[in-house]
């Protein structure tokens, strides 16, 4: 996974996409190819840094909701990953959210999460939120805070 694919655009600054991984030894860098979703054709970006790269956290499908079992284990300043999508033609990205950065109006400011009956949630204008991936490890977290 890549962190950041629209490196620079700030609508998705705290995300991590799947790609496909080619090594350029010249260079010590990557390139990633990311499938096409919907109508978007195949991306490729070159001079992917060591540093924007992970290996997938769970073993859930891009295309599927993560079954989320740390739900009861939820706390106030607990850090976590959110599976967001476009739509139902995109797969899932791994997005962190830093409610309180949101302005009053956003609708990701507050948001209910049920702790019994979770799934995906969303619409086709603001995208679709899914499955939720507590943060244990405190490389993990330092990785979504720079």
């Amino acid at each position: 996974q890549v962190y950041n694919r629209e490196n620079g655009h700030i609508g998705f600054m705290l995300s991590c996409y799947d790609a496909e991984l080619s090594y350029n030894h010249q260079t010590d860098t990557f390139q990633a190819r990311y499938p096409p979703h919907g109508r978007r054709a195949v991306a490729i970006e070159s001079g992917v840094p060591w540093e924007r790269l992970r290996a997938a956290p769970v073993n859930t499908s891009p295309h599927d909701l993560h079954v989320s079992d740390c739900l009861n284990n939820l706390h106030p300043g607990d850090h976590i990953e959110i599976q967001w999508r476009r739509n139902k033609e995109f797969p899932y990205g791994a997005v962190v959210l830093e409610f309180n950065h949101y302005s009053p109006g956003s609708r990701w400011r507050r948001t209910v999460i049920s702790r019994k009956d979770h799934r995906e949630t969303g619409n086709e204008t603001d995208g679709f939120y899914g499955g939720i991936r507590k943060l244990y490890r405190t490389d993990e977290i330092a990785t979504w805070k720079r």
